[in-house]
């Protein structure tokens, strides 16, 4: 333990740093607002656009920068980029803000906010749409919606296109037509120099390869050009179900996952446990406006505490689920990947979110949610090489665990339940015959922070390492939050 007298030299010396790197910053925020045009903006607190351009869905992934810019092209992201370079001020950039993971997309130093990079244009001559890296899905299924066309994206709604799109992204499309990386055709890419590069799977197919899964490690991308497929009225909506016909939910969603086969029927089966009860929102897709007989009979046949099925637009569908929280919730989310959803397991999922949830509510007001997604063997083949997954062989399920409460102190405890209740269902699912549930690629887009890259990545990694260092020899890059990948 340190002695009074160090410990105050200790302390000041502490505080001198953050002052410093404070003052720092602030030089570093004027140079970008004489920089950048007239396109893009500053802003400070408490500025209504710095306050928006900070928040973030959990409260516990918002850091309160120095200043917060919001570029509006391409080339003033490069001016950006160059003088963080060279300052060597850190930074965050957030595109919908849904990152649960602390400093993901969040600084104490500059944030950038995509928002104003907000571009929806279809080409129905290419069948592509270019949508801008500060959007949220809601806006681009608005927007496509008089084309009757869609693309691979969110679920719920606020969800935002880069993260989701650079980590993967699996949507209620993606038995069709795979995941949302496997349908971009170009991004354009702010490399870490400033160079603003359109990336194709024909011009650059090392970097077009390493932007599918490896978010911004080479880079800010700031459009993405989309495959837009037919999109009709579609079928579906949530049913609230009562924790006491949790069995039946059990039964009806393992029978579902081992037995439905048809590419436009999905469901999400979320339990919650919230205030000493236990609640089953199940999410119900089919994409068309009515539902073949027999697929969905078990699910409808449980008594509902509400229920709001209908035939309507694809924007509607996902809409039915919000993803805000309240103002005060913090919150971190996990992943196990499965390889099949079963009743054992799923029994396994109940008790440790009845189990957790009683645990926790001593320490803080908490929600938690547990998440199963199925989706059929074949979604891996509708797509090519991708740094996330490294491999293709077998697709695995991306289970979702949500852990949220109010109260900062107990920030420990949540984080070491998480990680408790995924390994406690790793071993279920290994103990019932998975057994390659504890190599298999982990879905970055719901991995908590300090899981190894290399659970993501796996056999990627040595590539996506010789990238980085051939586009990012600097580490400018390293300046900001994420799965960072290092040269």
């Amino acid at each position: 333990m340190l002695r009074p007298l160090l410990r105050a030299t200790y302390v000041a010396l502490l505080l001198h740093r953050t002052r410093t790197a404070a003052q720092d910053a602030a030089s570093t925020c004027q140079q970008i607002a004489s920089a950048i045009s007239d396109a893009s903006a500053v802003f400070y607190n408490p500025d209504p656009s710095y306050l928006a351009d900070i928040a973030h869905y959990a409260t516990s992934s918002t850091d309160e920068s120095v200043c917060s810019v919001e570029p509006g092209t391409a080339e003033d992201v490069g001016t950006i980029l160059s003088i963080l370079d060279s300052s060597q001020t850190p930074f965050g950039v957030k595109g919908g803000g849904h990152a649960s993971n602390p400093n993901f997309s969040s600084s104490t130093g500059v944030q950038i906010s995509m928002y104003r990079l907000n571009r929806i244009d279809y080409d129905s001559s290419t069948g592509t749409v270019a949508v801008g890296a500060g959007n949220v899905w809601d806006n681009v299924y608005s927007a496509l919606e008089p084309y009757g066309v869609n693309v691979v994206g969110g679920r719920v709604s606020g969800i935002g296109v880069a993260g989701f799109t650079l980590g993967g992204g699996y949507s209620w499309l993606t038995n069709q037509y795979g995941l949302a990386l496997d349908s971009v055709r170009g991004f354009e890419l702010v490399l870490p120099n400033g160079t603003v590069t359109d990336v194709t799977e024909s011009a650059y197919p090392d970097l077009f390869w390493g932007l599918k899964g490896g978010y911004n490690n080479y880079g800010i991308v700031t459009t993405f050009t989309l495959q837009a497929y037919p999109q009709g009225q579609v079928w579906g909506g949530q049913l609230i179900i009562l924790g006491e016909y949790i069995d039946q939910v059990n039964v009806a969603t393992a029978n579902f996952a081992a037995n439905v086969t048809d590419p436009k029927a999905q469901i999400i089966a979320t339990y919650d446990y919230e205030e000493g009860a236990l609640l089953a929102a199940v999410m119900l897709f089919y994409d068309a406006p009515s539902q073949p007989a027999g697929i969905f009979d078990e699910f409808l046949a449980i008594p509902a505490l509400s229920a709001n099925i209908s035939t309507r637009s694809f924007l509607s569908l996902v809409q039915v689920e919000p993803t805000t929280t309240s103002e005060s919730m913090r919150g971190f989310s996990n992943t196990v990947p499965f390889e099949e959803i079963t009743l054992p397991l799923l029994e396994t999922i109940v008790a440790q979110l009845e189990y957790w949830g009683a645990a926790l509510s001593n320490s803080s007001a908490a929600l938690l949610s547990y998440d199963v997604e199925p989706f059929l063997p074949s979604i891996l083949t509708h797509g090519g090489p991708s740094a996330y997954p490294w491999t293709r062989d077998q697709r695995f399920l991306p289970f979702n665990m949500g852990f949220f409460w109010t109260d900062a102190q107990y920030d420990g405890d949540f984080y070491e339940a998480i990680v408790e209740s995924s390994r406690n269902l790793t071993d279920t699912a290994v103990q019932e015959g998975q057994t390659q549930v504890p190599s298999a690629p982990l879905y970055p887009n719901y991995a908590l922070f300090g899981t190894p890259v290399g659970s993501m990545y796996g056999e990627s990694l040595a590539e996506m390492t010789m990238l980085k260092q051939t586009y990012d020899p600097q580490n400018v890059m390293g300046l900001t939050g994420g799965w960072k990948v290092t040269g």
